[in-house]
């Protein structure tokens, strides 16, 4: 038998996984942009798309001519109108395709560091203080961290609830851990832009969405108005929480292994999880 009896399963083959490798593309694009403002810019592009076909089929020159000199700019207007959504694309893949060895090593401390942030959002969820606590994973916010106040300090449950005590300077804003240290507080985050948000959410949560949305970082709210702990990692929100649902979804997280906590927090609220997924 000849090389040449090959050659046609070899291209059948090679045809199969080309339009696998597409479809998985599409499906995942589909998936990214789907319930965000970028699905309308899609379809005003599939109807010139259109529009430019009836064009040439029915040779009117005219409008043939304008959409193919707005051809050329086609390429800068899907960079600057969906900018966000391809950061968030490239970050998924990033995610996806990264080796082991390329992982940042995170939860060295083990458990203590997350035991006070569960602590901290334990007791302002009691008092109703509003915080917002930002956690980097491997995609690094350093333009966010140099934009608010640097402090490099340790992780502790009373500098936490010192800095989101409303009378002091800092509690207007967020506050970023980076590498299990308090890196910045007082930090302004980018709002979601997701239309699908429920009108319930305020300003402190669609900035936890925000932050999530354009990076892998996983963010705790504590709701001003209720009081509610919400929990929000890749753009789904999970509100409602008690101590010991947070601390489980921050352990999960950080690739730490569940055990019993040292350090117990004096109040636990009462256990009804609701999660929201966002995108």
């Amino acid at each position: 038998m000849q090389i040449s009896d090959y050659l046609p399963t070899i291209n059948t083959m090679r045809s199969v996984l080309d339009i696998a490798f597409v479809f998985i593309i599409v499906y995942v694009v589909l998936k990214l942009l789907r319930g965000t403002r970028a699905v309308p810019t899609v379809v005003g592009m599939v109807i010139l798309a259109l529009l430019y076909w009836l064009a040439v089929a029915q040779d009117l020159a005219t409008l043939e001519f304008v959409l193919r000199s707005a051809v050329l700019y086609i390429g800068v207007a899907i960079i600057v109108l969906f900018q966000s959504e391809i950061r968030q694309a490239l970050i998924y893949f990033g995610n996806q395709l990264r080796f082991p060895i390329w992982r940042r090593q995170r939860g060295s401390l083990g458990e203590t560091i997350y035991d006070e942030i569960v602590l901290a959002a334990t007791t302002l969820s009691s008092e109703k203080i509003g915080a917002l606590i930002v956690i980097e994973r491997d995609v690094g916010l350093r333009n966010f961290i140099d934009a608010g106040v640097p402090l490099d300090a340790r992780v502790s449950y009373d500098l936490l609830v010192t800095i989101f005590n409303p009378s002091t300077p800092l509690h207007d804003g967020a506050v970023i851990i980076q590498h299990e240290r308090i890196a910045a507080a007082s930090v302004f985050l980018p709002l979601t832009k997701n239309p699908s948000i429920s009108r319930e959410l305020g300003t402190r949560h669609r900035a936890a969405i925000g932050i999530t949305e354009g990076s892998d970082a996983i963010s705790v709210v504590i709701s001003e108005e209720t009081g509610l702990i919400t929990y929000v990692e890749g753009g789904t929100v999970r509100r409602n929480l008690d101590t010991t649902q947070l601390r489980k979804l921050l352990l999960e997280a950080m690739n730490i292994p569940v055990a019993g906590s040292k350090r117990e927090p004096t109040k636990t609220m009462k256990p009804d999880e609701t999660e929201i997924t966002v995108g």
